[in-house]
């Protein structure tokens, strides 16, 4: 055979003994993450009689090498911190045996900007246009036709549920432009409607490129997104932390436990199934949008909060980890405030984590409703402040402070609360407080220190303005008041913002002073 015959043959056969695989976030027109080490990492498949092999990534002027683990071929690079940056470039990937480059993977348009995830139940899932009109965002269609920003890149992660760790899929990065909306006519599912917003938001208030990977999906219990990772140190969810996962085929009725009702609700299977592939990406932190599925366990759901937050930033790796969330919109569930004020006690508890209060926005008779742009924009509020630096942003929904009972009116004090304002289409002034007394019957009860004016014809008017930083309830049934509750009954609808337009989240209070 001459030397012409035996370089082809090894040009011909060669790649068929290597080949060097990327995770699945390194695909075209992803997005890294600035200022942080960004981890690039994947898988060679090959015939390692050929000896060990040698991994060089490139990109943006940094070059890094390693040797790929000679078991399992498994290897990771970081790359160093980078800056932002629209510019499409080239992230290459080559494979090196004995000094000679075997194999080579391009990925394509990569930028550089903020990486955010978003996960969780339907509401979070709730795409930003699709084929049902009572589940997509109500300006979807509108926003995707006239939005154009190819520099922020979403994805839709596949629906699954695992056993054990999913790797395999690849991710598919969608540019917001309105191609977007030519990819739901032929067929295509589209990401989160929060996520998608969330990004626009960013992408509006920074000018930089933003990369939402959408893992979420509908009926999904907090349980089945957590690692079991996170469960260290909860003695409280040893049941979630010990759970025997039970195989599709072995699901049986009587393997329901709590809020595991089938198979895709065991703990960790959406984790495993729809985010640990993305493990350990460089990210600046998650929003979430989860708990009608877990509302009948409020007392333990503050604990699954911090067993989520807990193994999410164990997994990727960063203790810095940001989760901001959504406390739950009023539907008509008898039950709805005690969730909601589970989770506001988690967010009062992890310094890393910051709720946002919506029952302003939501559906007296749906459980999903179509405004995910107020959702989105009050989240954003809280990654303004806390992480890039617009201190002059106000992002905190009222927090009880203080209380004493004076006669028979409560006279409440509040952190993030300079000014009150009331606002209903009845013009009145029972916004949902309660009060009672030592019969435990519960009245409703009025703010007391509205502003007042007269109208052109003498009659007594208010505009729903508030005198004082103070908010002064009572109830004209209950002269000795010993107790006080918020939006606990029908129809669960905030109506009392702050002075920065953000609404006061679901309380109860039991006691004549406290702090």
């Amino acid at each position: 055979m001459n030397k012409l015959m035996l370089t082809l043959v090894a040009s011909w056969t060669l790649p068929m003994f290597a080949m060097v695989e990327l995770g699945t976030p390194f695909t075209n027109g992803m997005v890294l993450q600035r200022g942080m080490k960004a981890p690039v990492w994947g898988k060679v498949v090959s015939d390692r009689r050929g000896g060990p092999s040698a991994v060089v990534v490139s990109f943006a002027g940094q070059k890094k090498t390693v040797t790929a683990n000679p078991a399992t071929g498994a290897w990771m690079v970081e790359l160093e911190p980078m800056e932002a940056s629209k510019e499409s470039r080239q992230l290459k990937v080559t494979e090196m045996r004995k000094g000679k480059t075997v194999n080579e993977v391009t990925v394509k348009d990569v930028l550089v900007g903020e990486v955010w995830l978003c996960s969780g139940q339907s509401n979070a899932d709730c795409p930003i246009w699709g084929d049902n009109p009572r589940y997509r965002d109500g300006w979807g269609s509108m926003m995707l036709t006239s939005v154009n920003k190819p520099f922020v890149r979403m994805v839709k992660t596949p629906f699954a549920a695992s056993i054990e760790p999913n790797v395999k899929y690849k991710a598919e990065w969608m540019k917001m432009t309105p191609a977007m909306y030519e990819s739901f006519k032929s067929g295509k599912r589209l990401p989160s409607a929060m996520g998608y917003y969330y990004a626009l938001e960013l992408a509006n208030a920074l000018d930089v490129p933003i990369g939402l990977i959408d893992s979420s999906y509908g009926g999904s219990n907090i349980d089945a997104w957590t690692p079991r990772s996170g469960y260290a140190g909860l003695p409280e969810l040893e049941q979630e932390r010990n759970w025997q996962m039970i195989e599709p085929s072995k699901w049986k009725p009587e393997n329901r436990k709590g809020p595991v009702n089938d198979f895709n609700q065991q703990p960790s299977v959406r984790w495993n199934g729809m985010v640990a592939a993305y493990v350990p990406m460089a990210c600046r932190g998650f929003i979430w949008y989860q708990g009608c599925h877990n509302a009948g366990e409020y007392a333990r759901y503050a604990s699954k909060m911090h067993a989520l937050y807990n193994g999410w930033s164990a997994e990727f790796r960063n203790p810095s980890l940001k989760l901001y969330f959504v406390q739950l919109a009023p539907w008509g569930s008898v039950g709805i405030a005690n969730i909601q004020m589970a989770q506001a006690k988690f967010a009062a508890e992890e310094k890393n984590a910051a709720m946002v209060v919506i029952n302003d926005v939501g559906n007296i008779g749906d459980i999903h409703p179509n405004d995910k742009r107020t959702v989105a924009k009050r989240l954003a509020l809280h990654a303004l402040k806390r992480d890039y630096g617009w201190d002059f942003v106000r992002d905190n929904s009222p927090t009880l402070k203080e209380w004493r009972i004076e006669g028979d009116r409560f006279v409440l004090s509040f952190d993030d609360a300079d000014g009150w304002y009331v606002y209903n289409p009845k013009r009145s002034m029972n916004v949902g407080f309660e009060v009672c007394g030592t019969n435990g019957v519960w009245k409703a009860a009025k703010i007391v220190n509205l502003v007042e004016s007269k109208s052109r014809d003498g009659k007594i008017v208010w505009n729903g303005r508030l005198e004082g930083d103070k908010v002064i309830v009572s109830a004209d049934a209950v002269k000795e008041p010993v107790k006080l509750r918020y939006l606990h009954s029908a129809p669960w609808f905030g109506a009392l913002y702050n002075d920065a337009g953000l609404p006061l989240g679901a309380f109860s209070i039991d006691g004549e002073t406290g702090r």
